[in-house]
């Protein structure tokens, strides 16, 4: 039997931890996730590598040490309204479930939409809600948001994305002139009409595809 629990303590430790993490918030979400049932049941023994990994249509699911930047990044300290875009297997989303109050996740691939909204309820997770549809253009009903994290790479920064921020929230987005390359960035809102963006790190995502993102 695979020791899943000692390989997640060991990825926190020595992925996430030791590459600057600070956040308890963040490290004791990623202690909490069991990774394992989010990946393929032949990938699972590889669910705590620091590496990302298939899962279904052609996707994949982001390593681990970026999962926990990117929610870093958005500096959460509990019971916030996040909105997620491309939850993909669902992992993230229930790592931001162990801090935000309401998590709102939108997947553009309704084969994902919906495994990812399976494996969320099995495991409990009652405070986040999976959408299929185009996440570029956000989840206007539920707005605005305290922060909203985007896990694929988009041309430039959604308009629908930034108009749902609630001023003073952050946006993590990888933002890219090429599909496979892309900066990392947050932006935050700073008024109804001002938005400050920072460089956080260069990244690798799937493209965002959408309305407000690239042509499918």
């Amino acid at each position: 039997m695979t020791d899943f629990s000692g390989l997640r303590e060991s990825m926190v430790v020595h992925q996430v931890a030791a590459r600057g993490v600070r956040s308890e918030n963040v490290l004791n979400a990623m202690r909490a996730v069991p990774r394992e049932l989010f990946v393929p049941n032949k990938l699972a023994q590889f669910a705590y590598e620091d590496s990302p990994l298939s899962i279904a249509a052609g996707q994949t699911i982001s390593q681990p040490y970026i999962v926990a930047f990117m929610i870093e990044a958005l500096d959460l300290r509990g019971g916030e309204k996040v909105l997620e875009i491309g939850a993909g297997s669902g992992y993230a989303a229930a790592v931001l479930a162990e801090i935000a109050g309401d998590v709102y996740t939108i997947e553009y691939i309704e084969e994902l939409a919906k495994s990812a909204a399976s494996i969320l309820a099995e495991l409990g997770y009652d405070n986040v809600q999976v959408l299929h549809g185009d996440g570029t253009l956000g989840w206007e009903e539920h707005a605005p948001y305290d922060g909203i994290v985007v896990t694929a790479g988009g041309p430039e920064v959604p308009e629908s994305l930034q108009q749902q921020l609630k001023i003073g929230g952050r946006m993590i987005i990888p933002i890219g002139e090429s599909r496979n390359f892309q900066e990392l960035i947050r932006v935050t809102r700073v008024s109804e009409t001002r938005f400050k963006s920072e460089d956080l790190a260069s990244v690798r995502f799937v493209p965002l595809v959408g309305a407000q993102g690239w042509p499918a």
